[in-house]
């Protein structure tokens, strides 16, 4: 008896958090427990705020669902910081679309 294929989505720590703070922590497996430890100590802004900074850096600056995620989880406070784990991905960024992921990403924290 095989199980149904799950559909894959990309979360953020955030969003994971969310999810994992369902489930009964005594009924959890050790992977389950581990991870909503990790979500809580480094998930940096609220699920509402995550789901609005993805959809404008995805938009606004071009970013696959992936780099948005990968951006909102790291949150970068730098143009250094940010060029630093762009630069895996393939493509230069120029300079004015970094300080306008900064300048969402600040906006996200402070709300």
């Amino acid at each position: 008896m095989s199980a149904e294929p799950r559909e894959k989505k990309i979360l953020t720590l955030s969003e994971a958090h969310q999810i994992l703070e369902k489930i009964d922590v005594e009924k959890a497996d050790q992977i389950q427990k581990r991870t909503l430890d990790y979500t809580s100590k480094f998930a940096k802004i609220t699920v509402e705020s995550a789901k609005k900074v993805r959809k404008q850096l995805e938009s606004d600056c071009d970013l696959s669902a992936e780099e948005a995620v990968e951006v909102i989880n790291i949150m970068p406070k730098s143009i250094e910081e940010l060029r630093t784990f762009t630069a895996g991905w393939r493509k230069l960024l120029p300079t004015e679309t970094l300080e306008k992921m900064l300048k969402i990403l600040k906006s996200a924290k402070e709300t």
